[in-house]
């Protein structure tokens, strides 16, 4: 065994946030900031954050689901977490509470996709910031690689206040102001030096 197969799997950007860019070729992801939950050489998973669910209510759902108490003693945030299996739940979440169906992103945030989770908020309990989303952004091997090449999507570390807050609108500009850019100077033609 060589030294190289000793080291990790390189995780890329797990755990950044993803920032459309104005030459994002796809609608559905037009103005997006998505946090990256997995991204290896197999491909890559993330959740919109910035895409409120316009129907769905947080008492209602839980009541679909059959979550007591209803209503619930505390409420989170809902939105689209992508277009791929837009009908799962994912609750993205701070590491302050875990379940053994909690995946560890990044050591800071989790991502759950349990109703225990849903209980615990319910009961007014759970992790201290969460957001619930339902379905889930996902790339094939090389595909977000190609894209970002293609200027498609920019990356910033995360940020708490982005992740979780309910600015959903102003969520994209404030993504691209970490990189101190402006968004009115941003050119939906793509380039390259």
């Amino acid at each position: 065994m060589s030294a190289r197969d000793d080291k990790p799997a390189p995780c890329w950007l797990t755990g950044q946030i993803l920032i459309a860019m104005p030459a994002m070729g796809d609608a559905r992801f037009a103005q997006s900031v998505i946090f990256m939950c997995a991204h290896s050489a197999e491909g890559a998973m993330g959740v919109v954050l910035n895409k409120p669910l316009k129907n769905q209510k947080f008492p209602e759902l839980l009541r679909q689901l059959g979550v007591q108490p209803a209503p619930p003693l505390r409420e989170i945030a809902l939105g689209a977490g992508g277009p791929v299996d837009d009908t799962r739940g994912f609750v993205l979440h701070t590491a302050d509470w875990a379940s053994t169906a909690s995946l560890d992103v990044d050591g800071t945030h989790l991502l759950t996709a349990s109703l225990d989770v849903l209980q615990a908020i319910a009961e007014g309990g759970g992790p201290a910031k969460a957001r619930l989303v339902l379905g889930y952004a996902g790339w094939g091997a090389g595909q977000l690689e190609e894209e970002i090449l293609q200027n498609s999507w920019l990356t910033v570390p995360a940020d708490d206040a982005i992740m979780f807050d309910a600015k959903n609108e102003a969520k994209w500009a404030r993504a691209l102001g970490k990189l101190k850019i402006d968004p009115a100077m941003l050119s939906g033609a793509a380039g390259h030096a």
